[in-house]
């Protein structure tokens, strides 16, 4: 092997084999006495003293070999004797897990079979080796913080998907998460622990007692008088719960809390390690002494600076240190122990890492020295050693170990040749290097040191009873402000320190994006690329190994890291490149979506499934984008053709790696139109720059069965991204809508799109997780606060209570503490504001990449659905995790942004393009939330009028074929506040139980938006086809609710009579309070529709405006019977208030119903309210009572009937001064006078008809309508009715060609 080194390339075998002229050749400067005295010097014995120089035998290169030997094995001779088996131990050296047959349930074991991950209920497995005397120790680092119980097992015990370690008579176990010991019974033990801790695990069988510490502090004994004697060994044991993982240390690294008189299971390689610490001795001293040639002498040099210049002689002693020192260096336990150790020590003198080239210097002399195997396997155990000693390293104050391994990780990925092979082979493949980017928060406060660093606690005390913020903010008292400040101080302090860890994480990944060094192959970003997009391949099909799935936590800081290392190089090539945009105005081209450079694995596309898609839109792509595809690509691949290959593609990947290039060679020898070739990344696909969307390709000739996703996912060059000389790379096939500006470089687009990615994948779910912290000092606070107030007012007398309350106090205020210097941390590392600004960031790169896409019009099918997902999901963190530590008004541009995701919102809810039921459902859900809360309606009515008209119109489609409750809701939002009756935010009779979540988009205000009002007057006035078809829906729907809803409460009725079963399905009263709601909601939108376009019922001339006004008068009726009826069924499960029926009530549906009579009959002129009057008394189910009910007048036949009940409150409209108006009181009056007026009228001038005279259909009217041509009769409300549905007679089924009046011929 021969590498680039300090200018020569040497090989190793060279030193060894030289011969004698040669050797003088090299060395012709320095003469053999100084050779003599250096190499004296270099190698001393092992207690650092020379013998005097007449005792010194002469040393040259010759005999070196043979001194460096001697030296080597003086003291091996005293260590063979601890390589005999230690007594009190039985198994193999080595100690692993017993994955062949000694765990229960199933298990993920890692390869080096020292890391395990729960699979099932509750899996055990137990390790190869076990003790029977002596004291012994080994190590668990918990990477999750689950439940666990570790400990110690005998051969015996049985285990099984419910009873692990702990749980049977011979064995003992830890569970820091339910904190207890366990042996077959239970007791409460020990600390809580938190994935980062470690675990070591004691047992001194002399003594018999088992122990165990965390984080090197001992928890005490746990068990003492454990089984011993003949045939009773212990066996390191863990039992673990689904997706729990731990990793296990029995002695095969160094023990990191090593604990005196206790051996680990497995022994240290002692002898390898004085060895290797002598050859490290060596190699300091060469880096020490120098030879000043021109005076022949030996100088001491500055080690900080030292560089090999080529000098011979030093080479060469180099190469025999290493000779001896490469091969110990492939082994983990030397690697962390003394190389390690010793790269660390050289950081240890503080500055920046720049300042200390000794390690870069290190490694090139590794890179120049070993044989290539040796630095691959030395640099992958450097790094997992690394990675370890981060990830478990306790959090002190100033997070001086965390800042200490990041700082060596970056002194090694500053070396370049070093950095690539690791990007290429390790950071992703081995390594969970994600790791590298998080910063853990304490779960246990007082080991972090918070205490000192924020010394006062503060939390918000600005809740009322309800949870509700008080709006009428109480002055601080001067106490509570000095307070809130020193807290604030000490979160400054905290944040300061953190902010030096997110540095260095920063800028290790601004040395994995450097695009500059391209010194033998690839530059590293473009080997970050393909890793990255792996990566998230991995995270993103559910499918993913436990494994390999990267937990939330990490996502959110590795999220946060890459953004600031984009917007570095992103602004770094704007400043270069004054044409390009900055990166505040960032987003992804739309182009990047269809033309196949980038890979989106199976995630679902706005227009449905990519296939599909390219089929359908092949015209368009052609067109617009001048993207061809080859008409073979659209020969359709059925799921069964790729399952059934997918296993034979996996078995045979070897055999066909010469045949995958065959593939390519192939689909490369194109007609001569095609443009110049490049291949795409082609795990799953194959790409040139026409064909150039990611179908598998079938017709390959004789290679028919070979799969593309056979080939290597590393394909992709540095041209193929960034393109070149006419290739434009990732941008291929830009649409006309699209600016021809440059944006940045290619492959920061696809970084940003990852991150884009990276968020919808599990960052939002944590974001939304972390708040509940927050939560958690709100209830605290809310219970302190209860219990003060109950201290103050409990009586003298009672000693008994007052010392209870007191203790309850104490209670509440240490958790408060505790809670209070936690979520400190928690706003430092997740809510702070530089976190908020890189989420609204993160939201105007989607809104503008969503705003590109949409001109591009049917193209915008091809865009990823997160990219939607991502705008409305970061909208709600920014509203709703973020707000009560940092304001989102504050953030610059917010109006604007507000407003462009309303149009957003409101353009696409009902957009055709967009397919999937799923992301139509969000957008629709996300226009209600925003609708809800004023200040974003505002922003919906500051978006351009069009936009406005079509989203009304829109929403104003009927409500057959479409998910219509939630355009229903948002309609009743823009109302609400302007009903009659209708300015709560909570029911009457909700006020005093305790409220939901305050944040809740309905529990807001009402905010009406008297604009989008008006613009739908305007629409169900101007347009004669739209009115029908939405009222139609609308009754249609009231109808089915409304039935529903009564059906549902006759069940639960019967339920709850039964004297054998006395409860209703949950579920079941959830579904009947949905159906009320909706009831409720869609009797609004009515009230709404008569407020603002009443001639839609009452102006006679327009076609279906009677028809209308006869069902609404059907359906009013109805619901006034079924609700107002005395002693009804309504009334009965109204007062049995069950769980989950809060919300049906007599006074939401009453007055919502009221709001509609008031309306018809008497805000309206003459004409209209006695055409309203008349369909009202028509209806046969008219009842002059329910209306009277509304104002609590009871039917006096019920008064006389049943005296006791007199005093029962009556329902009243009266009773809700709060709620409704006196002015709308009065209304109510007149139009009872009114209809009793009219009423008693009517009844004296109706004539009794006869019953052949009424309509066959409803025998509620008079016939008074015949059919053309078959002249059957009906009343004309049914045949009207019928006639928007069906065209059949009732009666022949004969086709209805037309309908006239029928008045009955006078009987002479």
């Amino acid at each position: 092997m021969t590498s680039r080194g300090a200018g020569t390339a040497f090989s190793r075998k060279n030193y060894r084999l030289s011969t004698e002229p040669e050797k003088s050749k090299l060395t012709g400067i320095v003469n053999s006495r100084l050779l003599n005295d250096y190499l004296h010097r270099i190698f001393t014995n092992a207690d650092g003293i020379q013998p005097a120089a007449a005792y010194r035998k002469h040393l040259t290169f010759q005999n070196l070999q043979e001194h460096l030997d001697r030296l080597l094995s003086e003291e091996n001779g005293s260590e063979d004797s601890q390589d005999q088996v230690a007594e009190g131990r039985l198994g193999p050296s080595t100690v692993v897990l017993d994955h062949t047959s000694g765990f229960e349930g199933l298990l993920l074991v890692d390869d080096d079979l020292l890391g395990v991950i729960g699979h099932s209920n509750f899996g055990s497995i137990r390790a190869t080796t076990c003790v029977y005397k002596g004291k012994w120790i080994y190590e668990v680092l918990i990477s999750s913080q689950g439940l666990m119980q570790i400990g110690w097992c005998t051969l015996s015990c049985r285990f099984n998907q419910e009873e692990g370690v702990g749980d049977t008579p011979d064995s003992y176990a830890y569970d820091g998460n339910r904190v207890r010991k366990w042996n077959v019974t239970t007791t409460n033990y020990g600390k809580s622990w938190a994935a980062g801790d470690i675990v070591s695990c004691l047992i001194d069988l002399d003594e018999g007692t088992i122990a165990f510490c965390l984080n090197g502090i001992s928890l005490g004994t746990a068990f003492d008088n454990i089984t011993r004697g003949a045939g009773m060994a212990y066996f390191p044991a863990i039992s673990l719960s689904f997706k729990e993982s731990v990793a296990f240390n029995f002695g095969s690294r160094p023990l990191r809390y090593p604990v005196e008189g206790y051996r680990p299971l497995q022994d240290p390689p002692v002898a390898d390690l004085v060895k290797a610490r002598k050859l490290l001795g060596y190699l300091k001293n060469v880096i020490h002494l120098g030879i000043d040639v021109t005076e022949g002498k030996l100088v001491e040099k500055d080690t900080s600076m030292w560089q090999l210049q080529g000098e011979p002689t030093v080479l060469i002693t180099l190469a025999h240190i290493f000779n001896y020192f490469a091969p110990l260096m492939c082994k983990v336990y030397l690697v962390e122990d003394v190389l390690m150790t010793f790269l660390l020590s050289i950081l240890e003198r503080g500055g920046a890492v720049e300042a200390h080239p000794l390690i870069q210097q290190l490694l090139d002399l590794m890179w120049l020295l070993m044989e290539e195997y040796e630095v691959h396997e030395c640099l992958k155990q450097l790094l997992m050693s690394l990675l370890r000693a981060y990830r478990f390293s306790p959090i002190i104050p100033d997070l001086g170990l965390q800042i200490h391994y990041l700082r060596l990780t970056i002194a090694v990925l500053k070396h370049e040749k070093s950095r690539k092979y690791l990007l290429s082979n390790v950071l992703f493949d081995v390594l969970r290097s994600v790791v590298f980017f998080y910063i853990k928060s304490p779960l246990r406060v007082e080991e972090a040191g918070l205490q000192e660093l924020i010394p006062t606690t503060w939390w918000p005390n600005r809740f009322t009873k309800e949870g509700k913020e008080s709006k009428e903010v109480k002055e601080e008292s001067a106490e509570e402000r000095l307070r809130r400040r020193a807290y604030e101080r000490g979160c400054q302090r905290l944040k300061k320190r953190i902010e030096v860890v997110e540095g260095l994480q920063v800028q290790i990944l601004k040395l994995l994006l450097n695009n500059k060094d391209r010194g033998g192959g690839e530059a590293s970003r473009y080997i970050f690329l393909n890793k990255f997009r792996k990566f998230l391949q991995e995270n993103a099909s559910n499918r993913g190994n436990l494994t390999v799935l990267c937990p939330p936590e990490y996502m959110v800081c590795f999220l946060h890291r890459l953004i600031a290392a984009l917007r570095f190089f992103w602004d770094g090539h704007k400043a270069k490149t004054p044409a390009t945009l900055s990166s505040e105005e960032a987003y992804v081209p739309p182009q990047l979506f269809y033309n196949g450079k980038v890979d989106y694995f199976d995630l679902q596309r706005l227009g449905g499934l990519l296939s599909h898609l390219k089929k359908t839109l092949k015209d368009d792509l052609a067109a617009k984008a001048n993207v061809l595809i080859d008409p073979a690509e659209l020969q359709a691949v059925t799921m069964d053709d790729l399952d059934e290959d997918e296993e034979s593609a996996m078995s045979a990947a070897q055999s066909q790696r010469p045949s995958a290039a065959l593939a390519i060679g192939g689909a490369l020898a194109r007609p001569g139109w095609l443009s110049s070739p490049t291949l795409g990344r082609a795990n799953r696909f194959l790409s040139t720059a026409a064909v150039s969307l990611m179908n598998p390709r079938r017709p390959l000739g004789t290679l028919e069965k070979i799969k593309v996703r056979t080939l290597s996912v590393e394909q992709r060059t540095e041209e193929d991204i960034e393109g070149s000389h006419g290739n434009e790379g990732l941008l291929l096939g830009r649409p006309p809508e699209e600016p021809e500006q440059p944006i940045t470089e290619n492959s920061l687009l696809e970084v940003l799109d990852g991150i884009v990615m990276m968020y919808n994948l599990s960052v939002h779910q944590q974001l939304g997780k972390m708040v509940g912290v927050s939560d958690d000092v709100n209830e605290y606070a809310m219970a302190l606060k209860d219990t003060e107030e109950k201290i103050s007012r409990c009586p003298k007398r009672r000693r008994d209570i007052h010392e209870e309350l007191l203790k309850s106090q104490k209670v509440f205020s240490e958790k408060l503490n505790h809670l209070s210097r936690r979520l400190a941390w928690i706003n430092v590392t997740i809510y702070s504001k530089e976190k908020m600004q890189d989420i609204y960031w993160l939201l105007r790169v989607c809104i503008r990449t969503i705003e590109h896409g949409d001109r591009t019009g049917s193209l915008f099918a091809f865009m990823p659905e997160f990219y939607l997902s991502v705008a409305m999901n970061s909208y709600s963190a920014l509203k709703n995790y973020f707000s009560p530590v940092n304001s989102m008004e504050e953030l610059p541009g917010y109006e604007e942004t507000l407003m462009r995701l309303a149009a957003i919102l409101a353009k696409h809810f009902a957009d055709s393009r967009i397919v999937g039921t799923d992301i139509r459902d969000s957008l629709m859900q996300a226009l209600a939330s925003y609708v809800c809360y004023p200040h974003s309606l505002r922003a919906v009515e500051r978006i351009p009028e069009e936009q406005r008209i079509s989203m009304m119109k829109n929403l104003l489609a009927p409500y057959e074929q479409r998910p219509w409750a939630q355009t229903n809701w948002i309609l009743v939002r823009l109302w609400r506040g302007c009903g009659f009756g209708y300015r709560y935010t909570r029911l009457p009779h909700l006020l005093k139980t305790k409220p939901e979540d305050a944040s809740l988009p309905s529990l807001q205000k009402p905010c009406p938006s008297t604009l989008l009002q008006r613009h739908m007057a305007d629409l169900l006035r101007s347009d004669r086809d739209l009115a029908p078809s939405f009222l139609n829906s609308v009754l249609n729907q009231l109808n089915w609710a409304f039935s529903e809803f009564i059906g549902m409460i006759q069940e639960i009725q019967q339920a709850a009579e039964r004297l054998e079963r006395n409860f209703v399905d949950s579920r079941q009263l959830k579904v009947c309070a949905t159906c009320f709601d909706l009831s409720v909601s869609l009797l609004r939108v009515l009230e709404m529709t008569v407020t603002l376009a009443p001639e839609i019922f009452l102006d006679w001339n327009r076609p279906s405006s009677e028809l209308l006004l006869r069902r609404l008068a059907q359906l009013l009726n109805q619901v006034l019977n079924r609700v107002t009826a005395e002693r009804n069924l309504f009334d009965r499960v109204v007062n049995l208030r069950l769980p989950g029926l809060e919300s049906v009530d007599h006074y939401p549906i009453l007055v919502a119903v009221t709001g509609i009579l008031v309306r018809l009959l008497v805000d309206t002129d003459v004409q209209g309210a006695e055409r309203a009057t008349a369909v009202l008394l028509a209806d046969p189910c008219f009842q002059l009572r329910s209306i009277q009910y509304l104002l609590g007048h009871a039917e006096p036949s019920a008064l006389a009937a049943a005296p006791a009940a007199a005093e029962k409150r009556h329902f009243s409209l009266h009773t809700y001064t709060d709620y409704i108006s006196t002015e709308e009181l009065v209304k109510v009056d007149k139009m009872l006078s009114h209809l009793s007026e009219e009423s008693k009228q009517a009844a004296a001038t109706t004539l009794p008809t006869s019953e052949e005279d009424l309509c066959p259909i409803c025998y509620a009217h008079p016939i008074s309508a015949i059919f053309r041509p078959c002249s059957h009769k009906s009343c004309k409300a049914c045949i009207n009715q019928h006639l928007m549905n069906n065209k059949d007679c009732f009666f022949c089924k004969a086709t209805i060609t037309g309908v006239d009046d029928f008045t009955k011929p006078s009987s002479s």
